[in-house]
């Protein structure tokens, strides 16, 4: 988990100004995604709990001063106004697993100005990468329609951390399992797996392979048929299982080639083998359109297992996200320039059954009809509830995705819905930026 010494400088010098200059007022700050990325119809809502685990124990210590010092070229004395500081503010955000737009905020947090500037990289880059990642993970189980997707994202995803990010939010949004044993450990998942051809070729002939595994691993095992030829492959796996009794729960993987053309003989042999029980595996570079192109071919695949390119996220790699003041001090705040404009004050978003999305202000009524989106999660610094189960976060996730129009859930061409401002929110705005304009914008001289 990061510390108060993950963050970047100008957080840091932003923040010891702050404490001298005596700004230290409540401030708001919304974290949001200014667009979507392409061929993105939705995001889902992720990282919240690594935030608010890492506010919790958010404390600036005698080492971040030093390192701030260093960092700035001056003494440690001059970094001491920062030590202690600890986060005391307050978190409202959106829950894991629901699904967002453009502009919605994910989170808002208030806070003394210090600690709110302090905390803003941890905070984009803990929701930035797990909302990305999840979102990109919704997409292969939205085109399995119906089949088992499996994580086997680990051994290339950006480090060990991403790894395990990974296999949380594919399971988060209906991954049915995970090749990554310390997660499946840490978040109470399934762990599934078969063999590399590295295993085949350690031994003389593959029938020997097989046989060696089976009696290693007795219970239901996957045997992995394309080290050589996948039509011998197949059929050595079919003479094997049947020799041995192997049925139910067991199945054969397809890492290479044409997966659907490899599919269907693949389901005649096993079929034809009086294997009918027996299942398919599919693998070797899948990503969301593979796998729709697959299912739309009728390919007979029963679990697809996605790697580097969903772990990855390798079509759209970041989110434009920011992390944006506005309000200080009770005053509403916005940024004006150009095609960065923010919308001023704290807010909420009012969500109807059928995904019609209002941005509005954080007092405002609900619209009939509809629901607010962000909760409290912290106060005082605290949690304001326990660690929610990933099943509660799944749970949601599912009901957003029912929800959603079905042109957003589109693999292809998706179109997202557009949520719009509250008639309040829109007045505000004018008002600030004619504030803004007045004070600031005045012609020199």
């Amino acid at each position: 988990m990061p510390d108060a010494m993950t963050t970047d400088l100008y957080e840091v010098t932003m923040a010891l100004s702050y404490v001298e200059e005596g700004l230290t007022a409540p401030a708001t700050f919304s974290l949001f995604v200014r667009d979507l990325p392409p061929e993105r119809g939705f995001l889902v809502a992720a990282g919240l709990g690594s935030v608010l685990d890492h506010l919790a124990g958010f404390r600036v210590g005698r080492a971040d001063t030093e390192a701030y010092a260093t960092a700035l070229h001056r003494p440690p004395g001059d970094l001491e106004p920062l030590l202690g500081l600890e986060f005391t503010g307050e978190v409202r955000a959106v829950p894991e697993g629901r699904t967002v737009l453009a502009g919605e905020p994910l989170l808002e947090v208030t806070a003394p100005l210090p600690e709110a500037q302090l905390v803003e990289t941890c905070l984009l880059n803990l929701v930035s990468h797990q909302t990305l990642v999840a979102s990109k993970a919704a997409r292969p189980v939205l085109a399995a329609d119906g089949r088992e997707v499996v994580d086997f994202s680990l051994r290339r995803t950006q480090g060990i951390d991403a790894g395990m990010q990974a296999a949380r939010l594919g399971a988060l949004v209906g991954f049915t399992a995970t090749s990554n044993v310390a997660a499946a450990a840490a978040y109470g998942l399934t762990a599934t797996g078969t063999m590399a051809h590295s295993y085949i070729e350690a031994f003389p002939d593959e029938e020997s392979a097989f046989r060696a595994f089976a009696r290693t691993h007795p219970g239901p095992v996957t045997f992995l048929v394309d080290t050589y030829d996948t039509g011998r492959g197949v059929a050595t796996a079919a003479r094997v299982m049947r020799d041995l009794g192997l049925g139910p729960g067991c199945a054969v993987r397809l890492d290479s080639g044409d997966l659907g053309a490899l599919a269907r003989r693949t389901r005649r042999a096993l079929d034809d083998a009086g294997l009918p029980e027996v299942g398919i595996v599919a693998s070797g570079g899948l990503d969301e359109y593979r796998v729709a192109d697959l299912v739309a071919s009728g390919a007979p695949v029963d679990v697809f297992a996605v790697g580097t390119r969903v772990g990855v996220s390798a079509d759209a790699p970041y989110l434009d996200s920011a992390y944006k003041l506005v309000a200080y001090d009770g005053r509403p705040v916005m940024k004006l320039s150009s095609a960065k404009a923010t919308a001023p004050g704290a807010k909420q978003v009012f969500r109807t059954a059928d995904h019609t999305d209002v941005i509005a202000l954080r007092d405002e009524e609900p619209p009939h009809g509809s629901r607010p989106v962000l909760g409290t999660v912290m106060a005082g610094g605290r949690r304001t509830g326990g660690t929610e189960p990933l099943a509660r976060a799944h749970e949601r996730f599912t009901a957003d995705l029912a929800s959603l129009p079905a042109a957003a859930r589109r693999i292809r061409d998706p179109q997202p819905p557009r949520p719009r401002f509250s008639a309040p929110l829109r007045r505000l705005t004018k008002d600030v930026r004619r504030r803004i304009e007045r004070e600031n914008l005045a012609p020199l001289g």
